[in-house]
């Protein structure tokens, strides 16, 4: 799948389905061709990944037609154009809550390489001038913006987020959103499942994707497909490894009649 694909996936169509990669480990990419991605979620928020392996996932992925999305360390403007540049198909924006924040985005992400007092003046509306129409949305066609939703303020702003033009998705940070609401980690409660809902459904009445980085079972998953999503990002390779290598220890010990070792049940947050 090409970004272009994904990207009309995500307004017309879906689900896609991707997964974070923790491991810039070179020979990720040979195990994960045929594993039925979409696209690969690569997070420089809570890990830690320098430039040069971002660049070398994000050009390795994009080459085997797995899209990479790179969330950026905050939501800064610069930081989105570094991803681009570095080879991402598309920005994943951290902790947005105001419509301000995701217009510097945009003049990142869809009007490069404009800079300085003529991007403002086409963030304000100004036409661009002579063949510069023309240029920006060719030159830009690849890059996708998403944007996290996961706070309380980023819910009651959500309408006026949605109304900036060129948002590809929005995606919900659940552990975040859970916390803000006041249930941590309580993705079951009612209120959690609502505010996830309205979310969804405001976003794809826009025409825009309505995504979520999800770590529960598969029923849960496909739960929020049917509550609204088009683009799930299937926990993580750290969260595989660590449920195979604990479940298939756990049954060995059994199969040799060995007592389990205590091991830890919680689920990785990211």
């Amino acid at each position: 799948m090409t970004s272009v694909e994904l990207k009309k996936e995500l307004h017309d169509g879906g689900p896609v389905f991707g997964t974070l990669i923790v491991s810039p480990s070179p020979f990720w990419p040979k195990v994960l061709g045929d594993c039925g991605l979409d696209f690969v979620f690569i997070d420089t928020e809570h890990i830690a990944l320098d430039r040069n392996q971002i660049s070398w996932m994000c050009r390795t992925y994009a080459a085997m037609g797995l899209p990479p999305l790179v969330r950026t360390v905050s939501p800064s403007p610069y930081e989105a154009t570094m991803a681009l540049d570095d080879g991402a198909s598309g920005v994943v924006a951290p902790y947005i809550e105001q419509a301000e924040q995701v217009q510097q985005l945009r003049g990142a992400t869809k009007l490069r390489p404009l800079k300085g007092q003529r991007l403002n003046d086409s963030l304000a509306g100004q036409p661009l001038p002579g063949d510069l129409a023309d240029y920006a949305p060719g030159f830009n066609e690849n890059n996708l913006l998403i944007i996290n939703i996961e706070s309380v303020p980023a819910v009651e702003n959500l309408e006026r987020i949605l109304d900036v033009p060129d948002i590809d998705s929005v995606l919900i940070g659940p552990h975040d959103l859970s916390c803000s609401l006041g249930l941590p980690e309580q993705y079951d409660d009612p209120a959690f499942l609502e505010t996830t809902e309205t979310i969804f459904t405001k976003a794809r009445a826009k025409g825009i994707g309505a995504g979520i980085h999800a770590w529960g079972d598969v029923a849960s998953q496909a739960r929020f497909v049917n509550m609204g999503a088009n683009m799930i990002i299937h926990k993580a390779d750290i969260i595989f490894f660590k449920n195979g290598i604990r479940d298939e220890l756990a049954g060995l010990r059994a199969k040799l009649g060995l007592q389990p070792s205590d091991t830890a049940t919680g689920e990785v947050n990211i």
